[in-house]
């Protein structure tokens, strides 16, 4: 998406409502801003959509103050929501990823409650809703984006009630015994009551959902089918809500491209050569997230050195740890935690010329991630609570030739589909060293079918069949009636 100039702010027929806008300010060698296209999965199976219908994506530019230059309009208009230095710390930093981070993700560190926080949230949640019911044209669909905007949907009815609303939350959604900590509990539920349909990763957390929702008195709950992906809904005075499950993924195609280019098959030798070509290569590619379980694979690697199981001369655990949330308490801890592991184990158990862990908190690009899997000989994706992971897709994505195998937590929401993979409670440690010694010791024609079937798996359901379906549950549409979402175009997400 090139910077271009600046267009009309026309109302759309489609709107997509995210904490971040498609694209991010990147300053020149002048100081003047330039506008790249972000990446990423939700991305790519939208602006389709958001180019054949008049679209619009509300979100924050990802600076604060002024959005200082004018935003690329190539097909979609883009609508900047400002937030200065102190809405960002309590909004973003504090009551999104102190307070709603932690407790949808069970709670692996304790959720912070702050007043002053949930205020700025519902500010900010209030402003985003307004820029929303601007850019929406009469009858919009307007599909609102993860836990940074769980008030939105009923923000928009209020002042939009012409507009079908969809809300989508891309993590987990807990259980109500952990959920009902939350002092805003009953608001959070409102907010996402005002949807017309609110979609999970997994059947778990739409079922979470309707138990909350009816507990708290916010609705009846009717389980059982209601359409593709919908598993009950909620009557409310006046009106329905839908609720489902609609797992995310990668757009397949355009991975499995990537990983066959040239250059990543040449890096891909690379990495294995400076890797030493007679060494099996492990491979993590994480966030720097508490919730990744990061320290959980470094021990259990640390555990298999010990016991002699692997060496430093056989074996190398290449770690990507993508620097996040670098403000936020909680974060800089875990990042000096595992830090901290990784010189242990290299101290411990490494050789000249051969650490045991190579590990990098930076940003990888595409071609060079992609080469990575391609290069790996098995893929350690442990999270301790993940709503779906699409680090263990790209993996799979990237093996045309039926090669690695892959090790998995069953909390990760992608542990539903990618049945085929080495499944492993990785708060069980032992369980942890032995699937990573399985994997490495795999028959290769027992990897070949296991890939096989991956594969299977993540072409047939790739990010274009999620936005599909849940545009489809959101208009009402069943796969063989042949219709468009909103009934009157054809959709245009490819069949």
């Amino acid at each position: 998406m090139p910077p271009v100039r600046q267009g009309t702010e026309a109302a759309a027929d489609f709107v997509v409502v995210a904490n971040r806008l498609p694209v991010h300010p990147d300053r020149g060698p002048s100081g003047e801003v330039r506008w790249q296209r972000s990446p990423g999965g939700l991305v790519s199976a939208l602006e389709p959509i958001l180019r054949s219908r008049r679209g619009a994506w509300v979100g924050w530019p990802g600076s604060t103050g002024p959005v200082g230059a004018a935003l690329p309009q190539q097909g979609i208009g883009l609508a900047a929501v400002p937030l200065d230095e102190e809405e960002h710390r309590d909004y973003y930093e504090g009551f999104s990823n102190a307070t709603l981070w932690p407790l949808f993700h069970d709670a692996v560190v304790p959720p912070v409650y702050d007043q002053r926080w949930w205020h700025s949230y519902e500010r900010v949640n209030r402003r985003f809703a307004e820029h929303t019911a601007a850019r929406a044209a009469p009858g919009a669909t307007v599909w609102v984006q993860d836990y940074q905007l769980m008030l939105v949907p009923d923000l928009i009815r209020r002042l939009r009630p012409d507009v079908r609303i969809g809300f989508f939350l891309h993590i987990p959604f807990p259980p109500a015994e952990l959920l009902l900590q939350l002092p805003w509990r009953t608001e959070l539920v409102a907010g996402l009551l005002g949807a017309d349909l609110v979609g999970f990763q997994l059947p778990g957390g739409a079922n979470n959902f309707l138990l909350l929702a009816e507990r708290l008195g916010c609705g009846r709950a009717e389980r059982g089918p209601a359409g593709p992906g919908v598993l009950g809904t909620l009557r409310l005075p006046g009106r329905t809500v839908r609720v489902g499950a609609f797992p995310i993924s990668i757009d397949t195609a355009d991975f499995e491209t990537l990983a066959g280019s040239a250059p990543v098959r040449q890096q891909a030798r690379q990495i294995r050569d400076r890797l030493g070509a007679d060494r099996r290569i492990l491979l993590g590619v994480d966030r720097l997230d508490y919730t990744k379980g990061i320290d959980h694979r470094l021990r259990a690697y640390e555990e298999l050195l010990a016991e002699g199981r692997v060496t430093a001369r056989d074996t190398v655990l290449v770690q990507v740890a993508t620097p996040s949330r670098e403000r936020v308490a909680h974060y800089r801890a875990e990042r000096a935690l595992i830090e901290a592991r990784v010189g242990r184990i290299n101290g411990a158990y490494g050789e000249i010329g051969r650490a045991p862990v190579h590990y990098l908190h930076t940003t990888v690009d595409r071609v060079a991630l992609a080469a990575l899997y391609r290069a790996a000989d098995v893929m350690l994706v442990t999270p301790l609570r993940d709503g779906m992971n699409l680090v263990a897709k790209e993996f799979v994505a990237a093996r045309p030739d039926l090669g690695g195998a892959l090790v998995l937590s069953e909390f990760a929401g992608a542990a539903a589909e990618l049945a085929e993979a080495r499944l492993v409670n990785p708060h069980h440690l032992a369980a942890l060293k032995d699937a990573v010694a399985a994997a490495l010791a795999q028959d290769p024609a027992e990897g070949r079918r296991r890939m096989a079937a991956l594969r299977r798996r993540v072409r047939e359901r790739d990010v274009d069949h999620w936005a599909r379906s849940f545009l489809r549950a959101l208009h009402g549409v069943r796969p063989e009636d042949g219709a468009d979402p909103d009934g009157a175009r054809r959709h245009p997400v490819s069949a």
